[in-house]
């Protein structure tokens, strides 16, 4: 019986472990099939149902839409010479989430872009959590080439580029500059902006997860370069204008200058400088006080370059003609406190002598007689107290007073050029209605196609008889040291009292000559101003008038205008000319 009872307890543990062992089998395989039915349904959730999504999270991760950056249009001279151009550099950045500050390679990378070793260590770390921190914009690509070749980890390039100016100084007023980002901040660049600014581009590119790019995947949107620019500056006059205008602020010992010349039939600007100056390729040394076009934005009083225009508005009045005679006995007149003389007592003089002496009380007298009214409307419309119509930013529009009632001390003055103000292009542009037989033509500093359209403010033989004596002001007057080489010129000096913050400085004078040539047909206006001139001379017959006279002989001889001088004194300046205006 025991042994039998053995024999069915063995049976039946041998059929439980049967059953155990396929429990278990059923078991793994249901875990199995439940995982595979898992698996088989996350596949169908990632391929089908999460697909779109999914699909988008990945390329958020790799695909990236970059700028394309735009080209910035050309400003040129008149003959296409370049002012301003965008050349192609590179700018480096970093990822601080992958690179290493403890790399030695950053000291190398640092000298090569003149950068703090330990400032750019201390950045790393600051930022280590950013994605992208700039090490240095816009620099030449030789230079990103060697910081590149170093090989430190997450340091990226991208294309950008940089505004280049290839004249320097000499144009920088005029052409003015732009920021890092290409915006226009002074001169052209900034009061053509818009026109000169082009339309930055978008495009999709895949990355890697350095941020590299792999490929380029679509064009969004093409980059529109902006538009060129030519100017009426001739490019060859502007360098001759710098450089007499630098030598005789240099010779002087001035505190600065200004010079422009003008088309005569156009109102073109052909040059415009200033002194000092500065270099818009190198803003290391810039300073505030040099970034002004002194040419448009700085006013003064024009003194005796006045006596020309007042002579005209008396012969516009028809109670004067060329040879009408002013007594100017005893040489001075007396306005209260307030004297107006000459260099002597003239005694008569006809108007063409008046301002050949730059006669002081002779042209007075005549704007008593004409009265404050008619003298400022005549000067009005010859363009002073006004804007040019430049659209240059910062233009001065000047101080042409209006009175309810006019003193008499205050139409002499008027007459000789204070107690108005003009920057030095609106005196060119009333010379220039001088020259070009009575037409005021809104002065441009862009090139124009075609001849604007004028208006006539004089009458052709006003400025004709006018012109005859701004010659003789040059041949034997005030003027004598203006006369160029080869051509006649005609043009009148000044000298005024620079005007400080107690009033005008006893002892610091401006120095101008306004004036024309050739005179048989005057082609170029052109304005001289020195400032505070102080290696003894100061007169605008000595200071300005020999700048105007090396730059007009030059300038017409590039312009390729034939000489035709009468030699009857041209050039020989006779007893007078040692008189001062």
């Amino acid at each position: 019986m025991a042994g039998q009872g053995k024999q069915i307890t063995t049976s039946w543990k041998q059929k439980l472990g049967r059953g155990l062992q396929a429990w278990r089998f059923g078991t793994v395989l249901a875990v199995f099939l439940l995982v595979m039915a898992g698996i088989g349904w996350r596949l169908i959730d990632l391929q089908v149902v999460d697909n779109d999504f999914l699909r988008k999270q990945g390329d958020v991760r790799t695909i990236r839409v970059d700028p394309i950056d735009a080209h910035r249009g050309v400003i040129m001279d008149r003959y296409g010479e370049p002012l301003a151009v965008s050349t192609p550099v590179k700018t480096l950045w970093v990822n601080p989430s992958e690179a290493n500050p403890e790399d030695p390679r950053w000291a190398r990378l640092a000298a090569l872009l003149d950068l703090s070793e330990g400032k750019l260590r201390e950045r790393l770390e600051r930022y280590a959590g950013r994605e992208f921190i700039y090490l240095r914009r816009k620099v030449q690509p030789s230079v990103a080439s060697a910081v590149l070749d170093l090989g430190v980890a997450g340091v990226y390039d991208r294309q950008e580029y940089r505004r280049y100016y290839p004249a320097g100084e000499v144009t920088s007023h005029v052409v003015g500059f732009t920021n890092i980002d290409e915006q226009g901040q002074e001169g052209i660049e900034l009061a053509y902006d818009r026109w000169l600014s082009g339309e930055p581009g978008r495009k999709r590119v895949l990355k890697d997860n350095r941020g590299r790019v792999i490929k380029d995947l679509m064009l969004i949107r093409d980059a529109k370069p902006g538009k060129d620019l030519q100017l009426s500056i001739d490019l060859r006059l502007q360098y001759l204008a710098y450089r007499e205008l630098k030598a005789v602020v240099d010779a002087h010992k001035a505190r600065g200058g200004t010079l422009v010349m003008l088309d005569a039939d156009s109102g073109e600007v052909l040059a415009m400088v200033n002194q000092g100056s500065f270099n818009p390729n190198d803003r290391s040394q810039l300073s505030s006080q040099h970034l002004r076009n002194k040419a448009i934005t700085d006013l003064f009083e024009p003194g005796s370059t006045m006596k020309p225009l007042t002579v005209a508005a008396a012969l516009e009045s028809g109670g004067y003609q060329p040879d009408t005679k002013v007594d100017t006995s005893p040489g001075y007149r007396r306005f209260g406190r307030f004297t107006i003389r000459d260099a002597r007592n003239y005694g008569q003089l006809a108007l063409s002598d008046i301002i050949v002496k730059s006669s002081n009380v002779g042209v007075s007298k005549i704007a008593n007689d004409l009265g404050g009214d008619a003298l400022r409307a005549f000067y009005a419309r010859l363009g002073l107290g006004q804007g040019t119509g430049i659209g240059f930013p910062g233009e001065a529009v000047g101080v042409l007073p209006a009175r309810p009632s006019w003193q008499p001390v205050e139409e002499a003055t008027l007459s000789y050029g204070y107690g108005l103000s003009v920057n030095a292009l609106q005196l060119a542009q009333a010379y220039m209605v001088l020259a070009n037989g009575g037409i005021r033509y809104p002065v441009s500093l862009v090139r124009q196609e075609q001849k604007p359209q004028g208006q006539r403010v004089l009458s052709e033989q006003v400025s004709l008889a006018v012109r005859n004596m701004l010659r003789d002001a040059v041949a034997k007057g005030t003027g004598g040291r203006a006369q160029p080489a080869l051509y006649a010129a005609g043009g009148k000096t000044g000298t005024v009292h620079l005007v400080g913050a107690s009033g005008y400085e006893k002892d610091q004078y401006k120095a101008i000559f306004a004036g024309m040539a050739p005179m048989d047909d005057p082609r170029i206006v052109t304005v001289v101003a020195v400032d505070a001139p102080q290696a003894g001379e100061y007169y605008g017959g000595e200071v300005a008038a020999p700048v105007f006279a090396r730059v007009m002989s030059d300038a017409l001889r590039l312009l390729n205008v034939k000489p035709r001088l009468e030699m009857t004194g041209a050039g020989q300046p006779g007893a007078d000319s040692r008189e001062r205006g």
